[in-house]
């Protein structure tokens, strides 16, 4: 049987209902009688204010709790904080020409390495794709089951979480840092705020210090980082990072999900009558009464015995109870809270539950409770999904096809081209060869479309050696840029024509690159 906390702030009744159960003999998961459904009287009017425009914030101490919807979220945030803090140092074998770092966004050399994914700047058409994944993925989560990503895996809910469970760790539960905030200072009370304050700033520096690590070799980087030679912008984005983390993490917390960020305006408007959100079902719990009362006059009241657990465990500090409200991120702790009174009174779980609108309306009229898995089945759903799905899969092919050889050619503008003595015409370019491997390879560039007889040669490769082919050896993974001149004959013309770049490997890769030639009195 759980014991409830009280809140010493709080006017309203929050242990009694316990006391009754002993006094009324009923032993824990025995039925009590179960009350009509009653609508939820009206909710009374807000006091007026004191003309300020902004209501102080109070401090929120969430009391711990045990329940599926916990249990998860630990789970989340051990995975989320393991991949953020474990990604950059995991290896991965590219040969020797790559970087050996899985994960690494090398800005130098403009290249996004992810395993065996490699993506050039000419691709970044991958990395929008991958963002618009992730927003219609985002829309999918909210338009199903609500904030379900502001409950459990939005950044500032995992590092929020981890500091609260630092708080309790060294404050005690929620009546202990309660009582310790309103406390005077003393010795004690500053010992354990510089003791909880050195925590936080030792988790914002990890956080800071495992950001920059995606884009340099982490051992390097860490290496170079506490020898102090690593490059003054790593030492300015670990202090930025570890001072946000440490002030939104650590003292805004769920201001910055009611107040800063925009993402809980904007998903109401893609929730409906029939996504899944956490409600309080008060045709069931209403009218609310303490569990004395309950006893006494069955027939008069609801299930809600007013106990305040899903209050005091809600890590923003919402009531639940009265309504859908922009600081419930929909984690679910309040379900956790609640199943556990209803199961020690012995009522029904599920007086808070994720339900839908719809299905809130029909249960209200006498209708049996739908499965909530089922509200996923529903076209908007199938909708975002389909779309989702067929952009990752176009990715993939897109991937699964690509070419890792490229060609791209630049004509010189001026001069547009030079008539040589022997009365033949030159015209100069600058040709790029992108080699994707990860080894060198031979490159055979040749000209198609020409008059016969025409020739090029390069920086590198003399006119004494001129012909129609050329082969250029490309380093593993870069791009060479070669200045080429190519030459036709005397008495022909010529207009468009193609260089045609092929690989001299076993992928016999090929690329085109259509331009023009100019000659006396054409192009």
């Amino acid at each position: 049987m759980i014991a409830p906390e009280v809140d010493p702030d709080d006017p309203k009744p929050a242990r009694d209902w316990q006391e009754a159960l002993g006094e009324a003999g009923v032993t824990e998961r025995a039925a009590l009688p179960v009350s009509p459904a009653l609508r939820k009287p009206p909710v009374a009017a807000r006091p007026a204010g004191n003309g300020n425009l902004y209501e102080a914030r109070a401090s929120v101490h969430n009391k711990r709790i045990d329940g599926p919807f916990r249990r998860f979220k630990w789970l989340v945030m051990f995975v989320t904080l393991t991949i953020y803090y474990v990604t950059p140092w995991i290896r991965w074998d590219r040969g020797p020409y790559a970087p050996d770092q899985a994960v690494l966004i090398n800005l130098a050399n403009r290249r996004f390495y992810m395993f065996d994914i490699e993506i050039w700047p000419h691709e970044f058409y991958f990395v929008a794709g991958m963002l618009i994944m992730a927003g219609i993925g985002l829309f999918l989560v909210t338009s199903a089951v609500g904030r379900a990503w502001c409950g459990y895996a939005c950044p500032q809910t995992v590092w929020t979480d981890l500091f609260q469970h630092i708080d309790r760790f060294i404050d005690g539960d929620r009546n202990a840092r309660a009582r310790l905030d309103k406390a005077p200072w003393s010795p004690a009370k500053f010992a354990r705020r510089l003791g909880k304050w050195t925590i936080y700033l030792i988790i914002s520096l990890l956080t800071g210090g495992a950001w920059i690590l995606y884009f340099a070799d982490a051992p390097t980087l860490f290496a170079d980082f506490f020898a102090l030679n690593a490059d003054p912008l790593a030492y300015m984005t670990v202090a930025i990072l570890t001072g946000t983390t440490f002030w939104l993490g650590g003292f805004m917390r769920e201001q910055v999900c009611i107040y800063m960020c925009p993402w809980p305006r904007i998903q109401g408007a893609m929730i409906d009558e029939n996504s899944l959100i956490v409600t309080y079902k008060d045709w069931r719990g209403e009218q609310r009464g303490s569990l004395k009362k309950a006893l006494k006059e069955p027939e008069k009241y609801g299930d809600c015995i007013d106990c305040r657990e899903c209050v005091a465990v809600c890590p923003t500090g919402i009531d639940i109870r009265e309504g859908q409200q922009i600081g419930c991120i929909t984690c679910a702790l309040c379900i956790d809270a609640c199943d556990r009174v209803m199961q020690d009174i012995g009522r029904p779980r599920g007086l808070i539950d994720y339900a839908t609108l719809d299905q809130c309306e029909a249960e209200a009229g006498g209708a049996e409770a739908t499965p909530a898995w089922m509200a996923l089945l529903r076209p908007r759903t199938f909708i975002y999904f389909g779309i989702w799905g067929a952009i990752g899969l176009a990715m993939l092919f897109a991937l699964g096809t690509r070419s890792h050889t490229d060609l791209t050619v630049s004509p010189d503008r001026n001069p547009p081209y030079m008539l040589m003595k022997d009365g033949s015409v030159r015209n100069a370019y600058t040709l790029r060869l992108r080699n994707m491997e990860a080894r060198p390879r031979d490159m055979e560039v040749a000209l198609i479309g020409l008059p016969d007889g025409a020739v090029m040669w390069t920086d590198r490769i003399g006119s004494d050696a001129a012909a129609a082919v050329q082969t250029i050896k490309v380093p593993a993974d870069e791009t060479r840029v070669v200045r080429t001149y190519v030459t036709i004959p005397a008495g022909t013309s010529a207009d468009r024509f193609t260089f045609q770049l092929t690989s001299l490997d076993e992928q016999r890769e090929q690329d085109l690159a259509e331009t023009t030639f100019n000659t006396p009195g054409g192009n």
